[in-house]
């Protein structure tokens, strides 16, 4: 297992964005530090009381039943918090971790596309003596259809509780974990066009909507991503995109650093609209954005969502090129 994460480990030159995570001595970066990915709350979802009525008792019977077997076949619940075994981890970067978690190889996690995971650690206890906890959601890059295991990959912050906690693990240690809580519920050809604006580890949730569409040979949607990091050392993923985008022609890719090198190809500066104009689709009933990036980018692109976590009002870039709060999706 080792040796495997290791391969993928020199196979990705993954960093993350520290423009996007962390703060930088270069004037351009104070936009995008501080960044924590916002936190989505599950929407409970329930029928009328008429659609029970329907079904006769031998079909509410079977309903049960379907339900228990799919819920056996699943690791997650979105009810309690469920332990994770850390299986091996694998240093990637100078501050980025993999880190492979397992669970019983007959399951699948149960992530939908696109959700995310939420985690819990240990924090002390309050004044009472009950435990407190640091709780942060995380989006795993492994295939949701991946049985007995699934990756995260996190940036070590020197004073993040969480991610300090996960560098402290040691294989056979565990970490709690709850979900899948959706974002945007993707489904096949859903749009023609999918553009997407992401920052640093923003990338994430949009590699879960690029791998879902590029496996399905009937997904015909037409993908292009806007990446923006601080340097091009710190694009996460971009072997893996590469990839994809090279053998896959539904997929455009454009990066974009503050900082770039003498033989950087893409891109300088902040995601801009003639970036947008000439990278994206126009606004169109067709079209969704996808938005993810730390609050200054958010505030920049679309603007960040409202405080009870709602969508929000749509600003920024998007808004002055004709986009309207139908057309984009801010994670």
């Amino acid at each position: 297992m080792a040796s495997v994460l290791k391969r993928l480990a020199r196979a990705t030159p993954i960093a993350l964005s520290s423009g996007f995570v962390a703060k930088s001595n270069s004037s351009h970066n104070h936009k995008y530090s501080n960044f924590r990915l916002p936190f989505t709350t599950i929407a409970a979802i329930s029928g009328g009381a008429s659609f029970f009525y329907c079904l006769s008792s031998p079909n509410l019977v079977h309903l049960e039943q379907v339900k228990e077997e799919n819920s056996r076949d699943i690791a997650l619940s979105p009810d309690k918090w469920i332990k994770f075994k850390l299986q091996d981890t694998a240093r990637v970067s100078h501050n980025t971790q993999l880190f492979r978690f397992s669970f019983d190889p007959t399951k699948t996690l149960g992530l939908d596309v696109s959700s995310c995971i939420i985690t819990r650690a240990p924090l002390g206890q309050d004044a009472e003596g009950k435990p407190k906890y640091v709780i942060r959601p995380y989006t795993p890059i492994s295939d949701p259809e991946s049985k007995g295991h699934f990756d995260l990959l996190i940036k070590v912050y020197p004073e993040g509780k969480m991610s300090q906690h996960f560098a402290s693990l040691k294989p056979g240690d565990v970490v709690e974990v709850k979900g899948p809580i959706e974002k945007l519920r993707y489904s096949p050809n859903m749009k023609k066009h999918i553009g997407m604006i992401a920052g640093g580890t923003g990338i994430t949730p949009m590699l879960q909507v690029i791998e879902a569409i590029l496996k399905n040979p009937n997904d015909k949607t037409q993908i292009s991503l806007l990446y923006a990091n601080v340097s091009p050392d710190d694009i996460l993923l971009k072997q893996k995109l590469d990839i994809l985008a090279a053998s896959h022609p539904n997929l455009k890719i454009f990066y974009t650093v503050d900082n770039p090198t003498k033989n950087w190809r893409g891109g300088a500066g902040f995601i801009s609209k003639d970036m947008v104009e000439k990278g994206l689709h126009g606004p169109c009933d067709d079209t969704i954005v996808l938005v993810c990036g730390p609050p200054g980018m958010m505030k920049h692109i679309s603007g960040d969502k409202a405080k009870d976590r709602s969508q929000g009002e749509l600003s920024g870039i998007l808004k002055e090129l004709g986009y309207t709060e139908q057309m984009v999706y801010k994670f």
